[in-house]
């Protein structure tokens, strides 16, 4: 299987300083050094990547769905404008899981639609840093993609 890339939208490079109360005191840094951890116990490489800008997030989806690796996905604010990053998920054919530390869903009303849900094999939500690690476990697995319902 090809490298799983963790791709973070914008103003993840603030976590640990940003609202801690809403995101907790965990850097992208340390997330990431877990994941690498958790993944190479199993054989995986990871390319965790971090932008605040759209068009970097999707080139990198494109990429990574041009060579069939799957994808974790914080797209942050993104993730509640983002048509480009939607499209780019379904013409790349990319294996997505959309990943949120805070559960949107108790936040404010914008944040409670994504345009990456829609298109997205699942989302994982509200976990702080284990969001991302429940997704690495799913992506490890090698579970069968499941079509959207």
């Amino acid at each position: 299987m090809p490298d799983i890339h963790v791709l973070n939208g914008p103003n993840l490079n603030l976590l640990g300083s940003r609202e801690p109360a809403v995101y907790g005191t965990t850097t992208l840094a340390q997330i990431e050094a877990s994941l690498r951890a958790k993944a190479s116990t199993r054989g995986f490489g990871v390319v965790f990547r971090q932008s605040n800008h759209e068009g970097d997030l999707v080139q990198w989806i494109q990429e990574a769905g041009a060579v069939g690796a799957p994808v974790i996905l914080n797209a942050a604010g993104y993730t509640h404008t983002s048509i480009a990053l939607a499209d780019a998920i379904m013409g790349s054919g990319a294996r997505v899981i959309e990943v949120h530390l805070s559960n949107v869903h108790g936040r404010e009303e914008f944040r409670r639609h994504s345009f990456i849900s829609a298109v997205a094999e699942g989302v994982i939500l509200g976990f702080g840093p284990k969001s991302y690690d429940l997704a690495l476990d799913v992506l490890m697995s090698g579970g069968e993609k499941n079509g959207n319902s």
